[in-house]
């Protein structure tokens, strides 16, 4: 460990999130890690980190944290305000912050999860090969509070170039709306040919009680051909699982590897990003592949 960093505003959401728990859902232990994963990336790229270190994620509000050695930091994902002790910062490009000053990512501007990557990683104890906050089954570092501290890696040899313009490509604006192409699931028979016309030309929005788990959705509901349920299976990232209340539910990263609830289709990864940066009321439409 060669420092620490502690949080002075932990903010609605703040977790530690990496590449994620992969290889343990045949035990039931979800994936986990960054929910926009393009941004993940990026952001450890730019503070010349390995693309899968841990980083903080944040939720709406944003966060501050005050680390206790000089570090190189980026704050990228959803636009917002960034100061170091109260002078503005750029946002998506690397910033030197001294011992004690305060990095802070302000409310979101757009999207919904900013990341927060320091140069050397976020260093909290590894559980079952990741540092990933899983808040399904509480795995790795709980959620953020005022005061928590979290140990800081050694910074890279090749320290990044400072200051220089935003290398981010461009900071994301208000979606207008969400599309998502989506694969036939395996109970689409578990639905009527009405019900799968209306998942793939209907109108849907984003539900204000999505969360790591699921995005969820309002608009019209999906009618089953079949009744009863099914015995639990394997669910995976991406799947769009329809419960009895008929809207769909795109399971994200801190999904349960298993459910009774038909599967109508799956949305692949490498759309989900944008799932995860998705405002409540966002209009959402669904394509199938």
């Amino acid at each position: 460990m060669s420092g620490l960093l502690r949080v002075v505003r932990a903010g609605a959401l703040t977790t530690v999130q990496d590449a994620g728990r992969t290889g343990w859902a045949h035990l039931g232990v979800p994936r986990a890690g960054a929910l926009d994963a393009p941004a993940h990336r990026l952001a450890n790229r730019l503070v010349g980190n390995h693309a899968t270190a841990a980083v903080l994620e944040t939720t709406v509000t944003g966060c501050a944290v005050r680390p206790d050695r000089t570090v190189v930091a980026v704050v990228g994902g959803a636009a917002c305000r960034v100061t170091v002790d109260g002078r503005p910062a750029a946002w998506g490009t690397p910033v030197r912050v001294a011992a004690g000053s305060v990095l802070e990512a302000g409310p979101a501007l757009s999207g919904l999860r900013s990341y927060l990557a320091f140069a050397g990683g976020l260093e909290p104890d590894v559980v079952l090969g990741s540092r990933s906050a899983d808040l399904l089954s509480g795995l790795g570092p709980p959620p953020l509070g005022d005061g928590d501290t979290l140990p800081l890696g050694e910074p890279p040899a090749a320290a990044p170039a400072l200051p220089g313009a935003a290398p981010w490509p461009a900071a994301p604006a208000a979606p207008g709306g969400l599309v998502l192409p989506l694969h036939p699931g395996p109970r689409r028979a578990w639905f009527t040919e009405d019900a799968l016309r209306t998942l793939t030309t209907a109108t849907y929005r984003v539900s204000a009680a999505s969360n790591r788990v699921g995005l969820r959705t309002e608009g019209p509901a999906l009618e089953r051909a079949v009744g009863g349920e099914l015995p639990s299976e394997g669910m995976v990232l991406g799947a769009v699982q329809v419960p009895p209340d008929g809207r769909p539910v795109v399971f994200l990263h801190d999904h349960p590897t298993t459910g009774g609830y038909p599967v109508v289709g799956v949305v692949p990864a490498h759309a989900l990003a944008a799932a995860a940066q998705a405002v409540p009321g966002t209009p959402l439409r669904f394509v199938r592949m």
